[in-house]
């Protein structure tokens, strides 16, 4: 008995622990968690859309020839369709061209110099223009509509498989976004509104456009005059870009000072290239501005200027009556550039410089404009602050105002004050001594040039200045046909006491004026 008891326990133990066993053997439950579908469906639209963009943006845009320009055609995602064309730096044209998710941008790079010189040279292509934009715009169109959808797809997928790691989940994804592209085109295509052309939204500086060239509708109907103004606007920019290619060049002397002195630029895009030239090949140390660089001086007018740091020398610019205080302020925060007001001068490349902003704001029309006796007055307090700066042992080379009137008020109390406004040139030597310098428009008269029956010629001239007594000694009037012309003369002039017989003339090399070419 006493051997067995040990043996009872031992089975006793035995089926208590298979009792146990069998209780806890019962089948194991998981808990997964699943997405709930309109989760998943939103989480997979959220991918598609990602990627889609994410393609566009990297490989779905298209650089193609319209006409006689370089353009880059794009999708973009938008809410209300359309069409944009970029015209940089002038601003942009939208149309209400279609309403589907997608809007087409359209950038214009730059002129092609070879199809712009052959319009030039050969009027008669104008007539079929239009016909080849229309084809340019169809190859342009049918091949970003191939690499946009390469790119919604490769984007979509990418991103999908990124995010799933599962090549089905990813394949599904890049379908998607076929899909969407697919269905946008057929918004886009079933509300084409061919008419948006007829009224289309102007931004930036391109606002101004109906006033000059007129509206839609009368580019429509007068196509011929169109056609016309068209062929004036690429002849003025590729020959006032040849015109200053070609000026003659100069080497530097060590002992002149040269300023370039530029007004009444209205807004003229090229202006900006011809004054980049004449600074690389004169060798200007400081161009001089004496204001209506605007039209209107409106807001949406201030990236016209953004240029100006990269023109190769420091910028010294006075407010004219086309220039408001948001010019001004927008001028005052760009590198290399010295605004002057109220009679404030700089010290630039060694000259000493003060101006005076224009006490008017023409473009105002709910303020009367208070003619000669404002600019006077303005003239007035800036020889008094002129003569303030000469007492304090500082004394000013060279004084700017954009108005004449305003300038002669500074009589006797500076060497030699500049001005523009009238947009023709003067020389002067006024009764005590001040030599007055008025520029005619180095824009020639701007974007409204186009208004007038005969072109306004560019005009700019290069200041030569000792650099030991900071007095003229010499200048160059450079002037360049207008809209449609192809002229560039370039003259020399002395002040009668640097004429051949008085006092020897300048260190600044010798030039013969060039001819009609």
């Amino acid at each position: 008995m006493a051997r067995e008891a040990p043996e009872r326990i031992r089975a006793a133990l035995t089926r208590l622990q298979r009792h146990y066993r069998s209780r806890n053997t019962g089948p194991t439950i998981t808990l997964v968690h699943t997405p709930h579908p309109w989760a998943r469906a939103l989480g997979l639209a959220a991918v598609v859309l990602l990627g889609a963009w994410l393609g566009l943006l990297i490989v779905g845009s298209v650089r193609t020839p319209v006409g006689p320009m370089d353009t880059s055609m794009t999708l973009r995602p938008s809410l209300s369709g359309g069409t944009k064309i970029n015209v940089s730096p002038l601003g942009a044209l939208e149309l209400d061209s279609h309403v589907a998710p997608i809007r087409l941008d359209v950038d214009v790079d730059q002129l092609d110099p070879a199809r712009s010189q052959a319009l030039v040279e050969h009027p008669e292509r104008l007539s079929g223009l239009q016909d080849e934009v229309a084809h340019d715009v169809t190859d342009g169109t049918t091949e970003l509509a191939v690499r946009s959808c390469v790119a919604v797809v490769s984007g979509a997928t990418a991103l999908g498989l990124a995010v799933y790691r599962r090549p089905r989940r990813a394949l599904a994804a890049g379908g998607l976004a076929l899909a969407l592209l697919a269905a946008s085109g057929v918004s886009a295509y079933a509300t084409w509104n061919p008419k948006s052309v007829l009224e289309p939204k102007f931004s930036g500086l391109l606002s101004s456009a109906p006033s000059v060239v007129g509206n839609a509708r009368s580019i429509v109907t007068e196509f011929d005059v169109y056609q016309q103004e068209l062929a004036r606007l690429v002849t003025n920019v590729t020959k006032l870009y040849e015109a200053t290619s070609t000026l003659p060049t100069y080497q530097p002397d060590p002992r002149t000072m040269r300023v370039l002195h530029v007004s009444d630029i209205h807004l003229n895009p090229a202006s900006w290239h011809i004054i980049g030239s004449l600074v690389e090949q004169y060798g200007i140390d400081v161009i001089i501005d004496s204001g209506d660089t605007m039209d209107h001086g409106t807001a949406a007018e201030n990236s016209f200027l953004d240029p100006i740091p990269d023109l190769g020398a420091p910028y010294v610019w006075v407010r004219g009556n086309h220039d408001s205080g948001t010019t001004q302020a927008y001028l005052s925060r760009l590198k290399n550039v010295h605004v002057l007001d109220d009679g404030r001068a700089v010290t630039v490349a060694g000259l000493r410089i003060a101006g005076i902003g224009d006490p008017q704001f023409t473009p105002d029309r709910s303020v009367v404009a208070a003619g000669d006796p404002a600019e006077r007055m303005a003239g007035i307090r800036f020889a008094s602050a002129l003569r303030d700066q000469t007492r304090a042992g500082t004394p000013v080379d060279i004084a700017i105002a954009h108005n004449p009137v305003a300038a002669r008020e500074t009589d006797g109390v500076v060497p030699l004050v500049l001005a523009g406004h009238v947009h023709h040139r003067e020389t002067e030597l006024l009764k005590q001594g001040t030599r007055l310098k008025v520029e005619g428009s180095t824009g020639g008269g701007g974007l409204r040039a186009l208004q007038n029956q005969k072109p306004e010629k560019v005009r700019a001239s290069v200041l030569y200045l000792d650099r030991t007594t900071r007095r003229l000694q010499a200048w160059d009037e450079i002037t360049l046909g207008g809209l449609g012309l192809t002229t560039a003369e370039v003259s020399r002039h002395l002040p009668d006491e640097n004429a051949p017989g008085a006092t020897p003339s300048p260190s600044a090399p010798s030039v013969t004026p060039s001819g009609r070419r």
